[in-house]
């Protein structure tokens, strides 16, 4: 009952309560993370109140110098006054480094753990939240958003939480010893309390607007950096530089507003310090000329009003940092409590050896509500076999092969491998029996050896070659400087588009997968390529099981089975030569590849019927 009353609250008025919620929740939970470091924190912490205590020494020192020492000319006490001091801010000294470096040791392995913890659970999350998210927004939380949590932990926010206890010592003990000063001192709390929660309010909104503005640029600058081949090829920089620009006159303006908030708390909050101060300068002097207090006590009440100011003056000048924490906390938690769509069971089981036999069961998806892209797909798969999907663009091949490797759950119906539904067995089990290459070439910033054992961590440099070989890569790789240690660079920006292709088959084939899926795998190479690559591909294909999906005919006709799509629906099935005979959607599509061979090729399969 009570989930379902704060959802009706959050529906009726989600931003106030967002706000509501957010600083006490947010904080709560930060404060999780931090606690498991509570011996390092604990230490760090306990330093407060020694330093608390010698503060409050300081101005009684100085207090009975003025109505003790001078008066009576003790000249013999002036040493012993030095060696106080001087020890007193020694042990300040002391304990002010244990507390910034015990904090900031709290700071350092909470960010450590906050980052860890993000980029894991990044991991888990389903293809459908990174369709959806830009690179360089991601980016921006793992890095900037979980540096920013540091100082909330670390010395600026850690001297606030001291000051804050000194001011309550200090309190304590100016009630007990001027209660009618203490009063006058403390009128103006309320107001600065008042001026803080007014002024960090304003501030959250503009700090959330910086972090909007500065993704946004390292989406912009991820962007066009990665794709800087397309920029030049179209004679884009002027654009792009444009576009650079206005992202960046947005983010100083954000910064701007922002600044100009903190900018005006602190010159306020140090008005009603003064105010303060001659409050007590004031009411002081005429207590001190009617005998109701010596010039030691004002004194010293002077000194203690600077330690009650302290907090209010540091707060002034870390509203940013809090602020920044708050928002970036927003940020990482929203993260965090991202579900993937795709979930692994609890009591998922490891899924054994697969022998290759795949089915599919009345499968329908569909990526929004609105329009199924697979609609009661029933599609079996025997070991061994080699089955190709062909349609046009958009008829959902690709996304039969995804369903497959789960990468997306569909709303009805079932896949099992070897009797195993797909949802009963652990994604690791799984994957990794698989070998996949798909259309777009996926390689990694390394050497060619690193992006081929990338399928197999730990394998041998004889596996990696022969696995070139099988995907008739080693030729050109021996050729290369470095021979296998050369670095391809970032996606492999310095071979071609069928060398990029070869490595990432070699990269599927390490795996030695009992399924395969090869989605437009040699789509990229030359005619050459292709047909070295098809005669090796037929030579591992035995005894596999391969899903290949393409829309180049001529390597997929000597598969088993040739499975035609339209509209996410199954409209034709067959050997090539059946299906050419058919005279159905799949001769259609030939002869529009092929038109001067579909007549013939019909001729001939007729001739050996008859």
């Amino acid at each position: 009952m009570q989930a379902n009353f704060i959802r009706q609250i959050a529906q009726k008025n989600p931003s106030e309560f967002k706000i509501k919620i957010s600083d006490f929740t947010l904080y709560r939970r930060f404060f999780k993370y931090i606690w498991q470091h509570k011996i390092q924190l604990l230490l760090g912490s306990s330093t407060i109140f020694f330093l608390s205590f010698l503060q409050v020494i300081i101005p009684q020192i100085t207090r009975y110098v003025i109505d003790d020492i001078i008066p009576n000319k003790r000249f013999d006490l002036i040493p012993w006054l030095g060696l106080s001091i001087a020890t007193i801010a020694l042990l300040m000294g002391g304990l002010n480094f244990a507390r910034s470096y015990m904090m900031s040791l709290v700071g350092q392995k909470t960010i450590y753990n906050i980052r860890n913890e993000l980029y894991q659970h990044l991991q888990t999350l389903s293809l459908s939240f990174f369709e959806n998210q830009r690179t360089g927004t991601l980016m921006t939380r793992v890095m900037r958003d979980v540096d920013a949590l540091e100082k909330l932990v670390t010395t600026d926010v850690a001297e606030i939480v001291a000051e804050i206890f000194t001011f309550f010592v200090i309190v304590t003990y100016l009630i007990y010893a001027d209660w009618q000063l203490t009063l006058l001192i403390l009128v103006t709390l309320p107001l600065m309390i008042y001026l803080t929660q007014f002024f960090g309010n304003r501030m959250r909104g503009a700090y959330q607007e910086v972090q909007q503005q500065s993704a946004e640029m390292n989406n912009h600058l991820q962007e066009s950096l990665s794709n800087i081949k397309l920029i030049k090829s179209c004679a884009n920089e002027d654009y792009e530089i444009d576009r650079f620009s206005t992202h960046n006159l947005q983010n100083m303006q954000a910064n701007l507003r922002a600044v100009q908030l903190s900018s005006g708390f602190a010159p306020v909050i140090d008005f009603m310090n003064h105010l303060g101060h001659i409050t007590v300068l004031a009411y002081g002097s005429w207590e001190v000329m009617k005998g109701q207090m010596t010039v030691g006590d004002l004194t010293a009440f002077l000194a203690y009003l600077n330690h009650i100011n302290q907090p209010a003056k540091r707060f002034s000048k870390v509203m940013h940092v809090i602020q920044k924490g708050a928002t970036a906390l927003e940020r990482v938690f929203e993260t965090l409590d991202t579900q993937p769509e795709v979930k692994e069971k609890l009591d998922a089981i490891a899924l054994p050896q697969i022998q290759g036999h795949i089915h599919w069961e009345a499968v329908q998806f569909a990526y929004t509500s609105s329009q199924p892209v697979i609609y009661n797909f029933t599609l079996d798969i025997q070991p061994g076999m080699t089955v190709a999907l062909v349609g046009a663009s958009g008829a959902g091949k690709t996304t039969i092969a995804n369903l497959a490797a789960r990468f997306y759950d569909p709303q009805q119906g079932q896949i099992l491998i070897d009797g195993y539904d797909i949802r009963d067995v652990s994604l690791h089990s799984l994957r990794s029996q698989m070998g996949i290459v798909s259309q777009e070439t996926l390689l990694l910033h390394g050497t060619i050896k690193e992006n081929i054992a990338y399928g197999k961590p730990g394998v041998t440099e004889a596996e990696i070659e022969s696995a070139a070989k099988i995907a008739n890569a080693h030729e050109f790789i021996i050729t290369l400087p470095h021979s296998y240690d050369t670095v391809i660079g970032e996606r492999g920006v310095k071979l071609s588009g069928g060398q990029r292709q070869r490595i990432a088959i070699a990269r599927a084939l390490i795996k030695n997968p009992r399924f395969l899926i090869l989605d437009e795998a040699t789509s990229a190479l030359d005619t050459e390529s292709e047909h070295l690559i098809q005669a090796a591909l037929q030579e591992l294909l035995k005894n596999r099981t391969c899903l290949v999906i393409a829309h180049r005919l001529s390597t997929i006709q000597s598969a088993d089975l040739i499975v035609v799509l339209e509209q996410g629906q199954i409209i034709e099935t067959g050997t090539h030569h059946q299906l050419l005979t058919h005279g159905g959607r799949y001769a259609y599509l030939h002869a529009m590849q092929f038109p001067q061979k579909i007549a013939s090729e019909i001729e001939l399969q007729l001739v050996m019927e008859n």
